[in-house]
């Protein structure tokens, strides 16, 4: 017998007899010989991992970016040339980063053994006419297994019995309610998982009912193990930021070894020491390395993910963070995401029309026990046939348990007065006639007027319909038009709303055998039902957020598709004119990688779609450019997860394996949260570049100060000590107090990030040119007109125009285009506070004694002090008249 001589996706399309003779399967199960046979040939029945990368080869991979390795070559650097602090810091920035690095992808590894652990421990099966217990493991194609509420479905089934039988799929198919399943074949082709109800999938959770079933399929060969091998082979690519910086790095150490030697050979041109133009060379290259850049993105990124805690978004990837702001396409979960997870009555039909439940009058609760059942008025009547009706329950807390369409009707029936305890003492239920898929009704008894007894039958609205021969009215029953009542179901279906149908019969007494063909028939329709899960109220102003912020949220869901485009219509995510924007799974399958290419763009909504179209969906976006968050709760979303370039899992109904491959995890289930994220995803990217933006001017006007004063025939204006002094005090605490910069204000009004745009890219590297050049002029100009006049002191005037002129600068670069007086110097505290400690220290360098000769500088009187303050001031008003022709630009 061989697992692979059957194909799994015909086994709902198969009778039981032939699935029995195919898996050669007798009813009084397998022998243990024949066990023991079959499990050599196909093996465990458990996932198999492929072999993970080692501990210490995943902590190696932290060293391989190139500008970690710039760095490393730095702090050798700086050791040679005597400058252990450097040393020291750069090696702790870099072990910082790659321990980070490691504890991010060792997490990762975890979500295979969380998918293990959906397994069930042991399983009940019937071997040589015996019923035994045995490990999940020991199971092979053909075993009978026993099934009973409460267990995990433990291998793929062919059910062969289904008494009342419920199995919560949520993880695999992302149904939102448990599956009512049934043993006769479906003749359809091509069936989604979640339609194929028929048979029970590994790791699913039966939530009602009993039943048995014939192993179809073990290990990896389950929709589970296909599950695990597609997760296993998902590579996560870089971020944006990753890539840009790398590229960045490669550039910047090109360009620096380049200057660093037209410097040193300069100088001996000129005939400056040889020595010293050594180490001011090596002292360039050391300051013009932002070494401090892996330190402020990982804590902007940190920073970023505390805060995003805050509202509800847990950052298990650090660089998740920062990709946030260049996602263009949300693909998101339908229940629980942009619905509130809780079907919820909407409409009612009865006396021949449709009304809003709001419409419905509420009473009493002490009235409600007054008349007799036959006595009450029609919408009254209807009321507690919703509450009598129903297997609900209370538990001690006051939350209502039980199946969600019958929750629905329970709190529909208690929000206008109708309570269950006190409803039930006076029409107690006498007798019922449980559920049944087949049928697709329930049937109860209860005390109607004089003696007589009332069966309210609840069910499928065309099942009731077909059975019943009167409506009731405020008057009397009448004949039934069946047409009329059911162009009002189906208008009820039309809306998206799962529609149930109650019906009423009146007996003298409670009949002695509950035939179900006989008690529920000739009934009297007392009214429709029609329910929804309905979208969060902030579902749709997030939506609306996420259009003018140039993203595209599409709804991917398990869910029918009707219902999934009446939500999707509700909340904005298919707007009056998109057409052709939905397409279901059957029809995806149907569909090659490059014809979905061609078409995705107008795609909003996917209903009934597998672990394996959901990466197609994801590769299909990511091949035309796009950058892509994906969120899902389900085993089947793993993969999925993992691929995307944001994988979001839901905190609350998520699975463990879904959030081990998410690289974020939403703590309240909510789209909103999301949104949210995207926006600090953007203020991050934006501080960045702005980090970068006032590093790399400020490394610039050095090494324009440095490379062009020997070329106007000026001495080197500043000594090795100065130019580390420069990198410490500047790059250090006013550069990582950028972190704390507040977003800007048309931050989620433009388009995301194109992720194959540079780092330098809107401007960034042009203003970092000009803004150094600006920088290095007006330091050489101090130089050239100060150097005849304080023959002592242009060299320490040099120096504090080129550290105040960085400070400047970060004042001024605070935003793109507002001004730093609207904004206010304390709208960034510790930015504010850095810049004071900074002047404070280089004022320390000129006037504290011991300090002149460290630094060899010069106390400067105090009009050579307010000439080099209005000197360092140039560089800000420039940038700040920039933006101010900016902001007169736009506005024209």
């Amino acid at each position: 017998m061989n697992q692979a001589d059957n194909s799994p996706a015909t086994w709902y399309q198969l009778d039981i007899e032939t699935i029995a003779d195919r898996l050669q399967s007798p009813e009084q199960g397998l022998t243990h010989t024949e066990v023991e046979t079959r499990r050599a040939e196909v093996g465990l029945n458990e996932l198999v991992e492929k072999q993970r990368k080692s501990v210490w080869m995943m902590f190696l991979d932290q060293f391989k970016d190139f500008m970690i390795l710039v760095l490393i070559a730095a702090a050798v650097i700086s050791g040679i040339i005597g400058e252990p602090a450097d040393t020291i810091a750069i090696t702790v920035i870099v072990l910082l980063n790659a321990i980070l690095g490691f504890v991010q992808e060792y997490r990762a590894e975890k979500a295979m053994a969380a998918l293990k652990k959906m397994a069930a421990p042991s399983a009940n099966v019937i071997r040589e006419d015996n019923v035994e217990t045995v490990p999940v493991s020991q199971l092979v194609p053909g075993d009978r297994v026993i099934l009973e509420a409460g267990n995990i479905v433990p291998a793929d089934l062919r059910l062969t019995e289904a008494v009342q039988l419920q199995i919560d799929e949520a993880a695999l198919t992302g149904e939102s309610l448990p599956v009512e399943k049934i043993t006769r074949v479906i003749p359809d082709e091509d069936l989604p998982l979640g339609d194929r109800k028929n048979l029970a999938f590994k790791g699913t959770l039966i939530t009602k009912g009993r039943g048995q079933g014939v192993v179809t399929e073990t290990g990896m060969q389950t929709q589970l193990g296909q599950i695990a091998t597609l997760l296993q082979d998902q590579e996560e690519g870089r971020t944006p930021l990753q890539k840009r910086l790398a590229a960045f790095g490669q550039k910047l150490a090109y360009a620096i070894f380049a200057i660093c030697i037209i410097v040193f050979v300069a100088g001996l041109l000129r005939g400056e020491p040889p020595l010293l133009m050594l180490l001011t060379a090596i002292s360039l290259a050391v300051a013009a390395i932002p070494e401090a850049l892996p330190a402020v993105i990982t804590i902007s990124l940190a920073l970023g993910a505390r805060k995003l805690v805050k509202q509800h978004a847990l950052i298990r990837k650090l660089p998740a963070v920062e990709t946030l702001g260049s996602v263009s396409y949300i693909c998101t979960d339908k229940t629980g995401t942009l619905t509130q997870n809780r079907m919820t009555v909407e409409k009612v039909y009865l006396n021949g029309e449709l009304v809003s439940t709001d419409e419905l009058p509420a009473t009493d609760a002490e009235s409600t026990t007054e008349q007799s059942l036959a006595e009450k008025p029609h919408t009254e009547l209807l009321l507690c046939a919703l509450s009598l009706c129903n297997d609900t329950r209370l538990d001690n807390a006051d939350e209502v348990i039980g199946d969600p369409t019958e929750t629905a009707l329970f709190e529909l029936a208690r929000e206008k007065g109708f309570l269950r305890a006190p409803l039930e003492g006076a029409f107690p239920r006498l007798a019922e006639i449980p559920f049944d898929a087949e049928r697709k009704l329930m049937t109860t008894f209860h005390p109607w007027n004089e003696g007589q007894v009332v069966s309210i039958t609840k069910g499928a609205a065309e099942e009731i319909v077909a059975r019943s021969t009167h409506v009731h009215s405020p008057t009397e029953p009448s004949a039934i038009d069946r047409d009329t009542v059911l162009d009002h179901a189906e208008q009820i279906a039309g809306n998206g709303l799962r529609t149930l149908g109650f019906g009423l019969r009146i007996w003298d007494s409670v009949p002695e055998t509950l035939n179900p063909e006989e008690v529920e028939s000739e009934l009297t329709l007392a009214g429709m039902i029609g329910m929804l899960d309905p979208p969060r109220p902030e579902a749709a102003e997030s939506v609306a957020l996420c259009r003018s912020a140039g993203i595209h949220p599409v709804m991917i869901t398990g869910d029918h598709p009707l219902t999934a485009e009446v939500i999707a219509r509700r909340v904005g995510i298919i707007g009056e004119h998109d057409a052709g924007a939905v397409i279901t799974g059957r029809q995806l399958e149907q569909l090659s990688l490059e014809e979905l290419e061609n078409r995705i763009e107008k795609i909003r909504v996917y209903a009934r779609v597998s672990p394996q179209q959901k990466l197609k969906i994801v590769q299909a976006l990511q091949d035309r450019g796009h950058y892509v968050a994906m969120t899902g709760d389900g085993v089947n979303d793993a993969p999925a997860l993992k691929r995307a370039d944001i994988g979001v899992a839901m905190g609350i109904t998520g699975t463990d394996v879904s959030k081990e491959a998410a690289h974020m995890i939403l703590l309240d289930d909510n789209f909103a949260t999301i949104v949210k994220t995207v926006k600090e995803g953007r203020r991050i990217f934006d501080n960045i570049r702005k980090f970068i933006k006032y590093t790399m001017t400020s490394n610039l006007g050095e090494i324009w100060t440095i490379f062009l004063a020997p070329l106007l025939g000026l001495p080197i204006p500043l000594l090795p000590i100065h130019i580390l002094w420069i990198n410490l005090v500047t790059d250090g605490v006013p550069g990582l107090a950028l972190t704390a910069e507040p977003g800007e204000k048309n931050l989620m009004q433009r388009p995301p990030r194109d992720p194959k745009e540079n780092i330098f890219a809107h401007g960034l590297g042009a203003q970092m040119i000009w803004v150094g050049l600006l920088m290095g002029a007006v330091c050489l100009f101090t130089q050239a007109w100060f150097i005849d006049r304080s023959q002592t002191h242009w060299q320490t005037m040099v120096f504090t125009v080129l550290c105040l002129s960085q400070m400047g600068n970060v004042l001024a670069i605070r935003s793109e285009r507002e001004s730093f007086f609207s904004q206010g110097p304390l709208s960034n505290k510790p930015l504010f506070a850095a810049v004071l400690l900074t002047f404070i220290l280089q004022m320390a360098t000129i006037y504290v004694p011991v300090l002149n000769t460290v630094f060899k500088t010069a106390p400067l009187t105090a009009g050579e002090l307010a000439v080099t303050l209005a000197l360092s001031s140039i560089v800000f008003l420039a940038v700040e008249v920039e933006k101010a022709l900016k902001r007169r630009k736009s506005s024209a």
